[in-house]
């Protein structure tokens, strides 16, 4: 994924150049099904996890089910 500076961030999709589009995606994991906003790929639907996401809220989600 390629990030872009100019006056509204957007990001592109490094496979296909396209830009990604805000989009409900559904995560898996062990048993539990979420549905959140990601950035996602309308080409190849490649799905964007920023580090902050995958490190903070998905953590805390992993732990909360791991702890179950």
């Amino acid at each position: 994924m390629k990030h872009e500076n100019n006056d509204q961030t957007t990001w592109r999709c490094d496979k296909c150049q396209q830009e990604l589009e805000l989009t409900k995606v559904k995560v898996k994991y062990m048993e539990g099904n979420f549905e959140v906003d990601l950035p996602k790929c309308p080409s190849c639907h490649q799905v964007f996890i920023d580090e902050a996401l995958a490190l903070g809220k998905m953590k805390e989600v992993e732990e909360g089910l791991e702890d179950k």
